[in-house]
């Protein structure tokens, strides 16, 4: 397929704005020559990143679609809401024993092969769900889930390494970007189409119909994106699209250690730091989608659809969030600032959202609901973004992996500890829960910052913690009045 990229006319990569590790790295690299090599950008590079959200989202979409109706699926298939929420969770168990063998495979073998068994795993689990659409044929559901779960760990350490290998040094977030757009867009598809496609019916015949007509049509989907994938999907560029990698392609794969790069990560402590906040960050973001129907049914019985709908408002705002952010850190490069900034917000959007819930009014829902998506959804690419800027040159698959790796662990534990919560207390109790470990993660991330102001890498950037914390102590105390019934009565009366 090499043949069919044509390079863009005029569209000459210089690579003007390098990271300041990746300039060092070029300097060394071409020191001593007399010009440095050739690089081009290709107009197929947007054919591959979009072919691979369009899988991505096929993927994702079967996250949240039994979750966002699991009140009808616990009926279906006779089991309880705890056992439901585990078709979310196996996204997340799955890709924590093997995130490590297949960012190796990643490193040998390339982007396509891995595209490859993605869209190939995908496709069969989702013609498995066709066959699972009986009351009596849970594990075989299950099994579809599972098959699909696996598809996720070859699909989510992709983003950094298709923008890397296939896009200029100016255009890198924004590919990632789109690259978590499609993940995103996925989730949000997820959360609005199963409430459409499977009403809460009484029937179980007619239910399983409904059941298999959304089975059916997300096998049709799968299977012709594996068909693409198969025919467009192409390794990499003829030319290198940085002098980065012109250097990178130099390197021999006998020649770089998968477990040294490891072990070269797992000391860069403000990497460390990034893991954890990304993973206490986006595992907040699984624990509300897993339990997002359970939380609105409670407070508003009957509207599956809505549920359904605010889930998709959440998304969709994070969606734009991650556009912004991505245009924003093309430009400015301020990574460290911005995902202090985006941190600090996601926690405000999720105190609005734990102290509006049980109002009575679904449109403040949606309003709260969609402020968090912003931030917390937002976040997503900042993450992948910050970590290839502050472990270059070592591999983003790698990177990547590992935050990902962090972020299953927490949502698994966050979920399974909010419906714990919920189930003893109630949403708010578990709500609150959550807005706890994001202060956490709020207070390291400014710690991250100090620690990378104090090795010189980004002298510039002051925070002022004095104020940070006073504003959060104010919103937080705000909502909390609230809730004493002087605010809170003024929003009964809208």
């Amino acid at each position: 397929m090499c043949d069919e990229s044509k390079p863009v006319d005029g569209e000459v990569n210089d690579n003007k704005y390098f990271s300041k590790t990746a300039a060092t790295d070029a300097e060394v690299t071409f020191e001593h020559r007399s010009a440095p090599p050739e690089t081009r950008l290709y107009k197929k590079r947007w054919v591959i990143v979009f072919l691979f959200s369009l899988y991505s989202l096929c993927n994702s979409y079967q996250w949240i679609q039994y979750g966002i109706i699991n009140n009808i699926f616990m009926r279906f298939y006779g089991v309880d809401s705890f056992t439901i929420d585990w078709m979310s969770m196996i996204y997340m168990l799955t890709y924590i024993p093997l995130i490590f063998p297949v960012a190796l495979l990643l490193d040998k073998k390339g982007l396509r092969v891995i595209a490859l068994v993605a869209a190939a795993l995908n496709c069969t689990g989702t013609w498995i769900k066709v066959a699972s659409a009986r009351p009596d044929l849970f594990p075989v559901t299950f099994l579809g889930q599972f098959t699909c779960s696996v598809a996720q760990v070859f699909i989510l350490g992709m983003p950094s390494r298709i923008a890397s290998v296939w896009f200029g040094s100016e255009e890198v977030s924004t590919a990632c970007s789109i690259g978590v757009f499609g993940n995103q867009l996925g989730i949000a598809i997820g959360f609005l189409v199963p409430p459409i496609l499977v009403p809460n019916v009484d029937d179980l015949d007619e239910l399983a119909a409904h059941i298999r007509v959304m089975f059916y049509i997300t096998a049709g989907v799968a299977t012709f994106l594996f068909v693409l994938v198969v025919i467009v999907f192409q390794e990499r560029p003829d030319i290198p699209p940085t002098h980065a990698q012109a250097a990178a392609r130099r390197i021999s794969p006998e020649n770089y250690s998968y477990t040294a790069s490891i072990h070269r990560l797992l000391r860069n402590k403000a990497f460390i730091l990034l893991v954890i906040t990304y993973g206490l960050n986006v595992g907040c973001f699984y624990a509300v989608s897993t339990l997002l129907n359970r939380m609105i049914i409670e407070h508003y019985p009957g509207e599956e659809v809505n549920a359904g709908r605010i889930g998709l408002t959440i998304v969709i705002a994070g969606m734009v969030g991650s556009l912004i952010c991505g245009i924003w850190l093309d430009r400015s490069k301020t990574y460290k600032q911005t995902t202090l900034a985006v941190y600090l917000m996601s926690l405000v959007g999720m105190v609005l959202y734990a102290f509006t819930l049980d109002l009575g009014h679904l449109w403040v829902v949606f309003i709260t609901a969609g402020t968090l998506g912003f931030f917390m959804t937002g976040y997503l690419p900042l993450g992948f973004e910050f970590a290839v800027e502050l472990t270059f040159p070592e591999s983003e698959g790698t990177s990547s992996g590992l935050l990902n790796c962090s972020a299953q662990v927490f949502g698994i534990i966050f979920t399974i500890c909010q419906g714990k919560i919920m189930d003893s207390f109630n949403t708010l109790a578990g709500n609150l829960f959550l807005c706890a470990f994001l202060l956490i993660g709020t207070i390291i991330t400014g710690a991250d910052c100090s620690i990378l102001i104090y090795l010189g890498i980004s002298p510039k950037m002051k925070v002022d913690f004095n104020h940070m914390v006073s504003f959060v102590v104010r919103t937080s105390l705000f909502f909390i009045y609230a809730r004493s019934g002087i605010v809170g009565t003024w929003f009964k009366y809208l």
